[in-house]
């Protein structure tokens, strides 16, 4: 997944759903086939089923039908991506307080020196 706006807008838009985070959770331990995927949740197979392809679609799962078995595994460069986004976020916000701390020293500094 490129560091792109549609790309990232689908990636938070199936991690906003909580069934879709536990998913993920749940894959990043190894693959798994739908039917234990959907054992968990209260809902029909087709339900979940929609669930699993907002994930596919968003780059975050794939999966692969072997026989009667439809398995299901994490996409880490897909979490990796959004993990970069957070990460610049991250450090634009970390500088901003960094110099804001800097400022109000100087304020603080200036106000005991009058």
């Amino acid at each position: 997944m490129e560091n792109n706006d549609a790309g990232l807008d689908a990636v938070f838009h199936a991690l906003g759903d909580p069934t879709r985070r536990a998913v993920v959770q749940r894959l990043v331990k190894g693959e798994a086939s739908v039917s234990d995927l959907a054992r968990p949740f209260d809902m029909g197979l087709p339900a979940f089923m929609k669930h699993l392809g907002v994930l596919e679609e968003a780059g975050l799962v794939s999966s692969e039908k072997i026989g009667r078995t439809r398995t299901c595994r994490i996409q880490p460069e897909t979490l990796t991506a959004a993990e970069r986004w957070f990460e610049t976020q991250r450090a634009f916000w970390r500088g901003r307080y960094d110099g804001l701390d800097h400022l109000l020293t100087a304020l603080k500094g200036d106000e005991h020196e009058t």
